[in-house]
């Protein structure tokens, strides 16, 4: 029963990554129609007073409106879809100076604690709530308490042994560098590829151990506070699988918010 369980639940998490990436895809096949669009007097207008307002701010200007963070790594912190955290992404960059590992914490942290989480957790909570799963912790908002806990945890330690622990005592650079460049089928695969290729920290690539060992980690320390029936092989398999899984689905959406936001939002820049 309980591997019919979690194939139940780990098929609803698929299905809300689908749903994701047909967000995701949808506006690059209507970009034709978008240019299409910005050829027409009307839709020109907006575009022609936001060049000026772009160019406007001087250097003081642009940097306060960057964190400290982002300053220090590099990075831009470009919510995808205005909400969503979009933390580590590199827009205009092939190189950088390598970050400490103080710094690839506080990415983590910054990621684990974004408002954006807490609801996010709070969805995939309901979906385990709803295939009642694991049994043994029954219904109710006590139970529901201990899904959101363990689905946050999960995805806390996930994130902190990819882009801190396993990054810093391995030197890899937990950064992702936007390809930007190229069709959509070599950029799509270039951000899977990040997966099981890392840069370290003196630009060299290698295979991404942060990546792999450290959802792996993640998932076998997980059993620690999953119910006793869920620690098993196979829900640890799930667990390592679906955190990777994110993580491509994640990559996906950093390489390709900058298109989406210049074709349907018509914003050049962050």
């Amino acid at each position: 029963m309980g591997v019919h369980s979690n194939s139940r639940m780990n098929d609803r998490r698929y299905r809300l990554v689908q749903t994701f990436l047909l967000i995701l895809i949808a506006p690059l096949l209507l970009a034709p129609s978008a240019r299409a669009q910005q050829q027409h007097p009307r839709s020109s207008l907006p575009s022609a007073q936001q060049t000026p307002k772009m160019q406007t701010p001087t250097g003081d200007q642009e940097k306060k409106k960057k964190s400290d963070l982002e300053k220090e790594t590099g990075t831009v912190n470009d919510r995808i879809f205005e909400v969503m955290p979009n933390y580590g992404t590199v827009e205009s960059a092939t190189t950088l100076p390598p970050i400490s590992s103080g710094q690839k914490f506080r990415l983590a942290t910054a990621g684990v604690t974004d408002y954006f989480t807490y609801p996010f957790i709070g969805f995939l909570a309901a979906l385990d709530q709803a295939n009642d799963s694991p049994k043994s912790w029954g219904q109710g908002w006590g139970a529901y308490g201990k899904r959101y806990g363990a689905s946050y945890a999960d995805n806390g330690i996930g994130t902190y042994m990819t882009t801190a622990i396993f990054p810093s005592l391995l030197h890899e650079d937990p950064r992702y560098y936007q390809m930007k460049k190229g069709g959509f089928s070599h950029r799509a695969y270039y951000s899977l590829n990040r997966l099981f290729v890392a840069r370290t920290d003196s630009g060299h690539s290698r295979f991404n151990y942060s990546e792999i060992v450290g959802n792996a980690a993640a998932a076998g320390i997980s059993n620690i506070y999953h119910a006793p029936e869920d620690r098993t092989l196979s829900r640890n398999l799930g667990t390592w699988g679906m955190l990777i899984m994110w993580d491509g689905v994640s990559n996906e959406m950093k390489e390709f918010w900058p298109d989406i936001r210049r074709k349907v939002f018509h914003k050049t820049s962050p």
